[in-house]
């Protein structure tokens, strides 16, 4: 028996006995157990409020430790509260992390109820659908996205298909539709803006090789029928000869420069412990384009520098080449071409080729290193190019981390900007920069001056 028992007890026995009913032991006892009785119903009273008010407020303070069966009771379901508050806050945990990741997916991730109300959302999705990660939820998702594709989709509950639609800023997302539970759906949007744009330009390429080899097959096809048919003799049939052996190189020099592309694309960006001399290099290239101008052209070529670079020189030698075969095409009869070296401050050097051709449109400077663009393509062709030489220049830069640079004014003339990186150039002449290379314009503006030959 407790102390307060006890004390209860011998309280009720006091009282009995200053009544003067000892003369009756019968009815002390049912006095005294009455007593007993009430002072235990009332302390399990007082036991079972305290718990019942810890369990119903888990910041009540845990009741003190009791003896018997209810401090047993006491003890087990405090274990077992705090067991479940740790699952609870293992759970909470997990759902952080899980959440955190689906944060993280470059993918956008959407969950409505079985009435089309969004109930989460993640940041791409917000991005994708343009909708606000914390206003819109619980709203309904066709009130807020009202194309007709998406919300027909969005009704048949195709689960099976995805759907592409377009969105802000020109760009286009992939939508799929899963369910689960009780008619709820996920929504799952991935941006494919890139992937509709590289099979775009696939597409393209191959229409474009298909059309470039299509015209001098056809060409051959129709002289080689005419040297069967009919009876060429002296002039005429070395004329019909010439024109073959003209259609055959071209076929030639687009077969090269498609391999060129290939083996670019498709090779680790160069070491830089191969080093070759730019002056070289130069000399090299004015022999060819030279050749090309066949003294059409003035010429404008820098001293010589004594710069090495650092990487593939057939590579470099053939992103020059393109420039300045360029530069001879469509600068018409005694126009300027020039070619400049300019190292700059943060030690890269620019190799500069401008002339004074008949300029480029502002339009098309975004998309003239793109595989067969055009600015005028029966001039081009007329001229000889097959359209992928600014596509080669540009990947012959890109990897060996360098820029390609283009500026032009129409009825002014181009310059072209080949810049090397730091890392790649070593040398030089013991000359300032701008008397090694001609810094000011001989040419255009913004054209480096050279040596005249």
């Amino acid at each position: 028996m407790s102390a307060g028992l006890m004390v209860w007890a011998g309280s009720v026995l006091l009282a009995v006995s200053a009544t003067g009913v000892n003369d009756h032991p019968v009815l002390v006892a049912v006095l005294a157990a009455t007593g007993v009785a009430l002072g235990l119903g009332l302390m399990e009273a007082v036991r079972t409020q305290r718990l019942l008010a810890w369990l119903r407020s888990p910041q009540a303070q845990v009741p003190q430790h009791e003896e018997g069966a209810w401090g047993d009771l006491t003890y087990r379901l405090e274990r077992i509260l705090e067991t479940h508050r740790r699952d609870l806050q293992r759970e909470k945990a997990r759902l952080a992390d899980f959440l955190e990741a689906i944060e993280a997916s470059p993918n956008g991730v959407l969950l409505m109820d079985a009435n089309e109300h969004i109930v989460w959302l993640n940041t791409q999705a917000a991005h994708h659908f343009q909708l606000h990660p914390v206003r819109d939820l619980h709203q309904r998702i066709t009130n807020l996205i009202r194309q007709p594709l998406f919300v027909q989709h969005l009704q048949s509950r195709n689960t099976q298909q995805a759907i592409t639609l377009p969105v802000h800023d020109g760009r286009s997302i992939s939508i799929m539709l899963r369910t689960y539970g009780e008619g709820a759906m996920l929504l799952l949007s991935q941006d494919v803006s890139e992937r509709e744009r590289n099979e775009a330009m696939r597409r393209d390429f191959v229409a474009n090789v298909s059309h470039e080899i299509r015209t001098p097959l056809a060409a051959l096809s129709g002289f080689v029928e005419s040297l069967t048919v009919l009876r060429l003799e002296g002039g005429e049939r070395e004329r019909v000869l010439e024109l073959m052996r003209q259609q055959s190189q071209r076929m030639q020099a687009l077969v090269d420069d498609l391999l060129t592309l290939a083996r670019l694309e498709g090779s680790p960006r160069p070491n830089p412990d191969h080093w070759f001399s730019l002056d070289d290099l130069i000399g090299r290239v004015m022999a060819e384009v030279a050749g090309l101008s066949a003294g059409r052209h003035q010429w404008h070529w820098p001293e010589p520098t004594g710069l090495e670079l650092s990487g593939v020189e057939s590579e470099a030698h053939s992103a020059l080449a393109n420039l300045l075969s360029n530069a001879v095409r469509y600068t018409p009869e005694r126009g300027q071409i020039a070619l400049g070296v300019q190292p700059l401050t943060d030690g890269s050097v620019a190799l500069h080729v401008s002339d004074t051709g008949a300029g480029i449109a502002a339009e098309h400077l975004p998309r003239l290193t793109e595989r067969f663009y055009r600015v005028d393509g029966s001039r081009s062709r007329a001229t000889g190019g097959t359209g992928l030489g600014l596509s080669i220049v540009k990947h012959v830069c890109q990897r060996h981390g360098g820029q390609l640079r283009i500026e032009s004014e129409p009825g002014v003339g181009s310059v072209f900007t080949l810049v090397w990186p730091a890392l790649r150039v070593r040398g030089g002449v013991e000359q300032g920069a701008s008397d090694l290379l001609g810094a000011e314009s001989a040419l255009l503006p913004w054209a480096p001056r050279g040596r005249e030959r």
